[in-house]
This record gives structure tokens, sequence and C-alpha cells, in this order.
């Protein structure tokens, strides 16, 4: 399995709701791409050492590699990104990761 990833950095203040209009039109747009097998949007709290600069993640599940890619390049894929270009340069960062999970919260004592 492999996610695409796009973390968002906090918009001012007074970019908030220029942000959201945005951020939610994008939305709209990635759900209705093809291809992905699961969608999760984090709403960040902060970090341990306090204030962080991150709003927003969202990560995007596929299946494998190929088909992220397939995806990312359709028509629905092409118009969501260029839905991005509304925000203002440095707004938001895009990574690509192989996910890997395991069962269970705790590891084994021996």
């Amino acid at each position: 399995m492999v996610k695409f990833m796009i973390v968002f950095r906090k918009p001012a203040p007074n970019q908030l709701e220029a942000f959201e209009n945005v951020y939610n039109d994008f939305l709209a747009l990635v759900e209705r791409m093809p291809l992905i097998t699961r969608r999760q949007v984090n709403s960040v709290l902060g970090s341990p050492f306090g204030e962080s600069p991150y709003y927003r993640v969202l990560e995007v599940y596929y299946d494998d590699y190929a088909r992220m890619q397939e995806s990312l390049t359709s028509p629905l894929g092409q118009t969501a990104g260029g839905e991005l270009r509304r925000l203002p340069a440095g707004a938001f960062e895009m990574l690509f990761a192989e996910v890997y999970e395991e069962g269970g919260g705790s590891t084994p004592n021996s």
C-alpha cells in the first residue's frame, strides 16, 4: 500500500477563510478521483514542542504506486492539483510514502 500526503501549513488568521474555501473545493475533487482505497484528513492540534506550523494533513491511500500514479494523472487528479495552485506559494508540501502496518499497539516483552 502507498499513500499520497499533502501537509498544509497553518494559514495566517486573515487567510483562514480563503484557505478553507480552496481546501473544500480541492477535497470535493479528491473524493471523486479514481482508484483511491482510503482518504484520511488530519487536523493538527499541536506538537510535543507546542504550537505546530502545520494546519492539516491529507492522506490518500492506494493499493500500489502504479494506481496512485494513474489516479494523480487522471483528468480528475489533474483538476484537483490545479485547485491547489489557488493557495499561496509554500502553503503545502506533497509526499509519497510506502505504508507498513502492524496489528496491535505494543511490542511484546521477551
